[in-house]
């Protein structure tokens, strides 16, 4: 397994992971049952942040694109056709995550503080994991960045490498971790 060069890690208060049953669910036992895009005539809306404290805000998210052991070479060596493969896909990560409000219709635009890309490279599955950070001082998370760049870069790798192999799968898209606000600190093992 090979790790590119590791961003800082912030302190974040310890979480204790998501029980089987809650996880299952895909929410933690703490979460409000609806939807919060929703209004009482079941109408989408933005959700008004007005009265939420601005507090620091932390997302993590990752996943992973699966290929066959000779893509995966290639991505090691800095052979692919169309350049530096992982170089390319930190920056389409962090333009994605810049630009989500754009991509998603009820994300509020948010000042971004950070964004750090980090990718794995892993013999044993073949596959390039890909983990991403975003943070921001505002009234709302920062999830919706953080997945939206992990699947942009993924399917940045995807692009550039499907020459080589069309077969590629990505997968495990998800939030790993998110604090602050007054959900609390969220951690998914």
């Amino acid at each position: 397994m090979t790790r590119t060069p590791t961003s800082r890690k912030p302190a974040v208060p310890a979480a204790k992971p998501l029980s089987a049953t809650s996880r299952a669910a895909g929410r933690d036992a703490s979460e409000n049952t609806h939807f919060t895009h929703f209004d009482g005539a079941g109408q989408a809306h933005m959700v008004d942040v007005g009265d939420k404290d601005v507090t620091k805000r932390l997302a993590r998210a990752a996943g992973r694109i699966v290929m066959l052991p000779a893509t995966l070479a290639l991505i090691r060596a800095g052979d692919a056709r169309k350049g530096d493969v992982l170089g390319i896909a930190r920056i389409a990560a962090i333009q994605a995550s810049k630009r989500t409000a754009d991509l998603i219709p009820l994300c509020h635009p948010l000042p971004l503080t950070r964004v750090a890309v980090e990718f794995v490279l892993d013999d044993a599955t073949s596959a390039v994991t890909i983990e991403v950070t975003a943070e921001t001082v505002a009234r709302t998370g920062v999830e919706m960045e953080a997945l939206t760049a992990a699947a942009v870069g993924l399917l940045t790798i995807y692009d550039m490498c499907k020459a080589a192999d069309r077969g590629m799968r990505i997968d495990a898209v998800r939030v790993v971790e998110k604090f602050g606000g007054k959900s609390g600190h969220f951690l998914n093992v």
